[in-house]
């Protein structure tokens, strides 16, 4: 059986660089990945999100804007770990990716390898004013979506070439 990665762009695209990652699974969208690969747009939907985690994927890979304190536009491979600390909230709402996957596990879900593919935000927006609202990505951001584009697919690479080392 092949093994099984789900690419899960997350973001609200009416909230300027927060659509980041909704950005990058939309070019990843045409290209061709290993049987077994997903690339999927969640934007704002976490509760999909939560139901797609449980099925039995080896390796999650999210992208999404990520405020670390660097310069705007500088794309970073995290290794997530999220604690099981028992304390699950959500807002149907919104998405924070930790809450998902906090959400996907109390309904089941077995602990996956999450990485993220996050880009430093130019602007954050919190959506609280329609007037602030902006459907387009901050120029330091778009011109990361190349690089994460090219990130993610060396990681399925990675991924995949490793499993090629174990069978033989």
């Amino acid at each position: 059986m092949n093994k099984r990665v789900l690419i899960a762009g997350v973001g609200n695209i009416f909230l300027g660089d927060d659509g980041f990652g909704v950005e990058v699974v939309r070019r990843l969208a045409g290209r061709e990945f290993p049987e077994g690969v997903e690339v999927r747009d969640f934007g704002i939907r976490g509760m999909d999100l939560a139901y797609a985690l449980q099925d039995d994927y080896e390796v999650v890979v999210f992208v999404d804007a990520t405020p670390r304190g660097e310069k705007p536009g500088t794309v970073s491979l995290i290794e997530a770990e999220v604690e099981d600390d028992g304390e699950v909230s959500f807002d149907t709402h919104g998405m924070d990716p930790v809450k998902v996957i906090k959400l996907s596990r109390t309904l089941g879900a077995e602990p996956k390898r999450t990485l993220v593919v996050g880009c430093e935000p130019e602007t954050i927006i919190t959506g609280e004013d329609y007037d602030d609202m902006v459907m387009e990505l901050s120029e330091p951001v778009h011109a990361a979506v190349g690089e994460a584009v090219e990130m993610v697919e060396s990681l399925v690479e990675e991924i995949y070439e490793k499993k090629r080392q174990a069978k033989s």
